[in-house]
Formats: C-alpha cells, sequence, structure tokens
C-alpha cells in the first residue's frame, strides 16, 4: 500500500515538507543558507518554498535577522491533531487546578520521535516563573517529563532514545554520564516521579508524574516547574510532589486507567 501510494507523491509537497520537518530540532529558526545545505536544494528553491508556507502561515520570517520560524498555523495544526486524542480536553481543567494550588507553571508532555513534545500548559501569574513551552521540543535525558517516561520504558526503547539525544551538558547540573543517568531513572522509578534540578535551565527545578491510559501504559507526563529557590528539596517532596501525582491520579482515571487501588 506504501509503495501504491508513493507513485502519487508530489515532489514539490515532499520538499516543503521536508522544510517544515527542519524545524522540528533544538533550533527555534534557520536561515536560507542552513535550510538550502541541510536539504540539498538550490537557494532558489528554498526561497519559494518558505515563500509559499509564509503566506500560509506555517512558516514567518524573523524581520530582524531574515531568519525563519513556525508560524502560529503549524501550532494550530499540531493542537487541532493532539485535541483529538481527548488528552488535552481532559487535561487541561486538572493542569489549570494543579497550577492553581502551586501556583507553579504546569505542563502537560508527551514523547514523540524520541523527544519530549510539550503539548499544554497552565502558566503561574508570579513575577518569577517559568514561561510557556508549548509547541516545544526537548532531550528527555534533561527533562523532568523524559525522565519519568524512560523511568518505566523497556530497555530497547530506552536505549533508543539514548542513542538518539546525546547528552549536552546545559548547565553544571546537566547528568552527562550514562551510567549515572540510569541510576537516576532506577531512583525515579522507585520515588514515582522524576525530577530535573536544573539539568536544563540554571534556576529552574521540575518535578514530573506519569499518565496512565486504559491499556496500562504510560502516555504521557505532567510536571510542575518554577525557580529552585521555591521548589528546593524539602517543598518538593512535602508540597509539590503529592500534588503533581494526585494530578496525573486524575488525568490517568478520566482517560480510563484503572490500576489505582
Amino acid at each position: 500500500m506504501k509503495r501504491e501510494k508513493e507513485k502519487y507523491s508530489i515532489q514539490a509537497v515532499e520538499n516543503a515538507m521536508d522544510v517544515l520537518e527542519q524545524f522540528k530540532g533544538d533550533k527555534a529558526e534557520l536561515g536560507i543558507t542552513e535550510l538550502s545545505r541541510n536539504l540539498s536544494l538550490h537557494k532558489n528553491n528554498i526561497f519559494r518554498l518558505l515563500a509559499t508556507l509564509e503566506s500560509r502561515g506555517y512558516i514567518e520570517q524573523n524581520k530582524n535577522n531574515d531568519h525563519y520560524r513556525l508560524g502560529i498555523k503549524s501550532l494550530e495544526l499540531g493542537k487541532a491533531f493532539l485535541s483529538h486524542t481527548g488528552l488535552i480536553k481532559v487535561s487541561i481543567g486538572m493542569l489549570e487546578d494543579l497550577c492553581s494550588q502551586v501556583n507553579e507553571t504546569t505542563y502537560l508532555g508527551i514523547m514523540r520521535e524520541n523527544q519530549v513534545f510539550y503539548i499544554e500548559d497552565a502558566e503561574s501569574n508570579q513575577c518569577l516563573r517559568v514561561a510557556s513551552r508549548v509547541g516545544t521540543r526537548m532531550s528527555p535525558l534533561c527533562t523532568a517529563i523524559g525522565k519519568i517516561m524512560l523511568a518505566h520504558a523497556d530497555e530497547d526503547s530506552r536505549d533508543q532514545v539514548m542513542k538518539d539525544n546525546s547528552f549536552v551538558r546545559y548547565t553544571p547540573y546537566t547528568v552527562i554520564d550514562q551510567n549515572v543517568f540510569l541510576k537516576d531513572l532506577q531512583e525515579t522509578k522507585e520515588r514515582g516521579y522524576a525530577l530535573d534540578k536544573e539539568e536544563k535551565d540554571l534556576g529552574v527545578v521540575c518535578i514530573a508524574g506519569p499518565v496512565y491510559n486504559y491499556n496500562d501504559e504510560i502516555v504521557a507526563g505532567i510536571s510542575i516547574s518554577g525557580p529552585a529557590t521555591r521548589l528546593t528539596d524539602d517543598t518538593v517532596k512535602e508540597f509539590y510532589a503529592p500534588r503533581v501525582m494526585e494530578c496525573c491520579r486524575r488525568v490517568s482515571t478520566a482517560i480510563g486507567y484503572t490500576g489505582y487501588s
């Protein structure tokens, strides 16, 4: 069937999709030269593709440096797909409740293509807070949501994720030793929730719990992110952890999980 469909492939559309997929990585903005090099397409072709995508709102240009980034239509399309799964609709009210309880930004994230993709959040109204990450992708090796999902993954899946993501030192606290990371995952599984203690962003601590579906599979993670000055070892254990885990239980139950006693 796949080979049959390939007969109807339109090269211009393929090229446009290739351009869009270049923006899945860590770099939010890309220039024509870089896109041309990455895709082995002439700069004139890249320019025409970008102009077409820009006219439809899927790409926008940063007028300060002439680089390009994803437009609002790309986010709308992605959120439309995700909303059809029901997970966002079920979770949004509970994320907002959690945010109100802890007065910190809360996130819902999933794993796609071996990276964490933040699909919804509820942002704290505090002056010092973690901003929205909706629509962004991050390495699962240094994020709380990534860790909670990897802690419960089978060995082959976990190994593939580590193969696809490099251990990059973002801060002095980032774990870059694989053995230390695997030990962290084991402790995470035993503890029940995952921690990112300034591993991705200096001064930011995140705590995440797992969301299960009706098949007893972890399909998402819910996290709380805030300044390290507020999310200390004591407050995480005594205040934040019980609340994020309760939110995960509520969402899991709402999507059909029956494993809680």
